[in-house]
C-alpha cells in the first residue's frame, strides 16, 4: 500500500475514532461543546465590538471605568474585541491554557457588571461562563495535551 493510501486511511480511521468518542465519552463530549464554544462565542462578540450590531457595547462599561480611561469608551470596546478575538484563537489552539485566561478576562467582566447598577442578571450569566471556563479548563487537563510534553 502507497504511503498516501496509509495516509488516507488513518485519517479515515481518526475521524471515525473522534465522533465514536464524542457519542461514547460524555466527558469528550463536553469538552469540545464547551471548546466550541467559546471559540465561537468571543469570536463573535469580539468582531461585533466593532460593529455594535449586537448591543451598544461602551454602555456596558461602569463609569467609574469611563472616568479612568485615557480614551473613549468605544475605543475601550475595540480593545475589548481584540482581547476577546485573541482568547477564540488561543482556545482554538490549546483550550488547556487559554481557558484560564477567559475565566480570568470574565472575572474582569463580572467585576465591571457588578459595579454597575442594572448589569446584576447580565454579571451572573458572565460567572456561569466563567464557571465553564473553568470546568473546561478540567477537561483539558485531560484531552489537552501540554506543550513539550507526549500524548497521556
Amino acid at each position: 500500500m502507497t504511503e498516501s493510501a496509509l495516509r488516507a486511511r488513518n485519517s479515515v480511521s481518526v475521524n471515525a475514532s473522534f465522533w465514536t468518542r464524542l457519542q461514547d465519552e460524555p466527558a469528550f463530549a463536553a469538552f469540545w461543546i464547551l471548546r466550541v464554544g467559546f471559540i465561537v462565542l468571543p469570536l463573535w462578540m469580539g468582531i461585533d465590538k466593532f460593529v455594535n450590531a449586537l448591543t451598544d457595547w461602551p454602555h456596558y462599561l461602569a463609569p467609574w471605568i469611563v472616568d479612568i480611561l485615557p480614551f473613549s469608551a468605544q475605543t475601550a470596546m475595540y480593545i475589548v474585541g481584540v482581547v476577546e478575538i485573541v482568547a477564540a484563537i488561543a482556545m482554538l489552539i490549546k483550550p488547556r491554557y487559554a481557558s484560564y485566561v477567559v475565566a480570568l478576562w470574565l472575572a474582569g467582566i463580572v467585576v465591571n457588571l457588578l459595579t454597575w447598577s442594572g448589569f446584576y442578571d447580565v454579571a451572573l450569566r458572565d460567572f456561569g461562563l466563567l464557571v465553564a471556563a473553568l470546568a473546561l479548563s478540567r477537561l483539558a487537563s485531560v484531552y489537552d495535551k501540554p506543550w513539550g510534553r507526549s500524548s497521556r
